[in-house]
């Protein structure tokens, strides 16, 4: 995915109708707080951890719990609706809510821009990689750090 000539208005409104399907397809509930926790997360291309998402419903709300945010976080993890960067300890929107699937992540040290691919073939290279070691996967994360084009450029 590039983010040049990016519509991200459109790119938000048709994340959070995706996820509003599936939330009805699934019976499950997009409260107000996990709804505005979704929103704040698609705000930008950048993951973004939990105390940062506290910080920002704060401004808008005034006092709100750690726990508000961490509970929220649980149940758009347990949906699929977002992604957890572990080597940055924040999440990130998935553009794909409605299916299982297995990612890797391209991360921007520069501005903090974090994309999600989707390439099988790297997560059947790994599959057959393990296989051969004899090695049981547990848990698959792929994360790549560099500098986008953007900042390249730059």
């Amino acid at each position: 995915m590039q983010l040049h000539d990016h519509d991200h208005d459109l790119c938000l409104r048709e994340a959070l109708d995706r996820i509003q399907a599936v939330c009805h397809e699934r019976g499950v509930k997009l409260t107000e707080v996990r709804r505005r926790i979704l929103e704040l997360i698609w705000t930008s291309h950048r993951a973004y951890g939990a105390y940062d998402l506290l910080d920002m419903l704060r401004a808008e709300r005034g006092r709100v719990d750690p726990p508000t945010v961490y509970r929220a976080l649980d149940f758009l993890l347990d949906q699929g609706f977002i992604h957890r960067v572990e080597s940055l300890n924040a999440f990130i929107g998935c553009p794909l809510p409605d299916r299982s699937h297995s990612v890797q992540f391209f991360i921007c040290d520069g501005c903090g821009t974090t994309l999600e691919a989707q390439d099988r073939g790297i997560t059947q290279a790994l599959e057959r990689s393990a296989k051969a070691q004899g090695f049981q996967v547990e848990q698959k994360i792929v994360e790549l750090r560099g500098r986008c084009a953007g900042c390249c450029t730059d």
